[in-house]
């Protein structure tokens, strides 16, 4: 619910935006433009940018290398993914690489990393040339985590100055009104907390990686940039989704540029070259402060410090050559790991207990909260996980089969949760429930199962169904029970 009502805020802020512009265009700003650097410093002082110059040579190499060998293997996937109720294909192709067991969530679509070396993981690559571009891009993430780090001390460090020098002058002239004041109280106030510098190393520990291509010469279309006329875009004004709170995005741009032309010979859009990549950035639902749009060359690199993704917006604006870009995050995955949804499951199967004799299956609780709690988890592991993963088919096993013997295990505790869910319609047809207490866990579980209804009839239902039912291995995965609770949860009741 609370998606969808974001969602029609945002439709609702667009939409009040393009009203106020008509038929104009907002100024926008590139480094050619003379307030380009003052527009920066003063509007945009948090995105900090690399040229390709500044980073190692042969780290350059390692990294675009493995962008081809990922490209020549075919490890790069458009995503099917859902805005505003309806689905689309991105005209980027994507894959995620990170720390193994990780996930990361977008518009919907759950992605899955292709772990990078890792010690104390078992990690089988398809090919040598594969594991080598995995480990180009650690040490990329690694080199980038440093960079941030210092990017972002020097940031907040310049923050306490500044801060600093603000209130000794309030203190100052407040003094001078009443003769009084505690300039200590009030400049220990302003520092910068001993928290904010413990909390660098957690704000830039990138755990996943989001790969990026796209070669805009083989787009039938693309979307054109509505606010400012700043020309072709491969990814639209977005804030990037499910990060840790004030964490730094870092991206690597490596754009083939001698695979096409490098310079436009039709300079139509004012400021910016349209053979060039770019990014834009503008303040969010602002239509006072001029856009930015800064070019992206080769083995260029920029960040997104603090708030800056919260505050503001950016864009990918396509040139005319294939580009590749890796986009360092730090995921909430609080919600997002294998270690974590092991634990619900087995949280959920607390419940089940086995007769050693018979070995028939019983419950252990009927109390309304266990029940739930239990059937919100199912939930989880077959939306959240299951058939996300398998909707996606075998695009991972272009890389590994890593992710193979984790999802079985998953599908083996759904099977027991399918279980548990029967278990608990049988207990209902019996008589020896107190009525009062027998209705409030029925209303409870009904809730559960007609979301789990409803999520089964938006998933088969998808333009995708028969491609779907086939990924999904559906008839190994929904036994008897899931078959007739897809029909009508309500009357297996009666």
């Amino acid at each position: 619910m609370k998606r969808r009502a974001g969602e029609r805020e945002k439709k609702l802020k667009k939409k009040e935006l393009l009203q106020e512009l008509g038929k104009g265009r907002l100024p926008y700003m590139t480094p050619v433009d003379a307030n380009f650097h003052q527009l920066w410093k003063s509007k945009y002082s948090k995105l900090i940018f690399r040229k390709s110059d500044t980073v190692p040579e042969e780290l350059h190499q390692m990294v675009q290398e493995g962008f081809l060998t990922l490209r020549e293997h075919d490890c790069f996937f458009q995503d099917l993914v859902r805005i505003k109720g309806k689905d689309f294909v991105t005209p980027v192709s994507r894959i995620l690489i990170g720390n193994p067991g990780c996930t990361y969530k977008y518009l919907n679509t759950r992605l899955f990393t292709v772990p990078w070396p890792n010690e104390g993981y078992d990690i089988k690559y398809c090919s040598p040339q594969i594991h080598d571009a995995c480990k180009a891009l650690i040490r990329l993430n690694d080199y980038l985590h440093i960079e941030a780090v210092k990017a972002l001390q020097d940031f907040l460090e310049t923050k306490e100055i500044n801060d600093t020098t603000v209130i000794y002058r309030e203190q100052n002239f407040a003094t001078s009104l009443t003769e009084k004041g505690s300039v200590s109280k009030d400049q220990s106030s302003c520092c910068v907390r001993a928290d904010n510098y413990m909390s660098l190393k957690n704000r830039t520990s990138y755990n996943v990686t989001l790969l990026n291509y796209m070669d805009p010469l083989q787009m039938l279309y693309l979307k054109q940039e509505p606010y400012f006329g700043m020309g072709d875009m491969a990814v639209s004004w977005h804030h990037d989704e499910n990060l840790v709170e004030r964490s730094t995005v870092a991206v690597y741009s490596y754009s083939c540029e001698g695979s096409a032309v490098a310079e436009s010979d039709e300079q139509t859009l004012k400021g910016r070259d349209p053979a060039v990549w770019h990014v834009g950035l503008k303040v969010a639902w602002d239509i006072e402060t001029p856009g930015l749009a800064m070019p992206l060359h080769q083995g260029d690199c920029y960040l997104m410090l603090d708030d800056l993704n919260m505050t503001h917006q950016h864009c990918v604006l396509a040139g005319f050559s294939p580009r590749f870009s890796s986009t360092h995050r730090v995921a909430e995955c609080s919600r997002g790991t294998l270690e974590y949804i092991f634990g619900q499951c087995e949280l959920a199967l607390q419940n089940l207990q086995t007769d050693l004799d018979s070995m028939a299956l019983s419950l252990k609780s009927l109390e309304t909260a266990v029940i739930k709690q239990a059937e919100e988890i199912h939930n989880e592991v077959e939306f959240e996980w299951l058939r996300q993963f398998w909707f996606q088919g075998k695009r991972y096993l272009k890389c590994t089969d890593w992710w193979l013997k984790p999802i079985a295990k998953l599908e083996e505790f759904w099977r027991k949760m399918e279980i548990m869910t029967s278990l608990v319609l049988s207990e209902f047809r019996k008589e020896e429930q107190i009525e009062e207490q027998r209705n409030k866990t029925i209303r409870c579980f009904l809730l559960v199962l007609t979301e789990r209804q409803r999520l089964r009839k938006e998933w088969t239902a998808s333009d995708l169904s028969e491609n779907l039912i086939h990924m999904m291995c559906i008839n190994r995965l929904l036994p008897y029970t899931s078959l007739y609770l897809i029909k009508a949860p309500a009357r297996c009741l009666e």
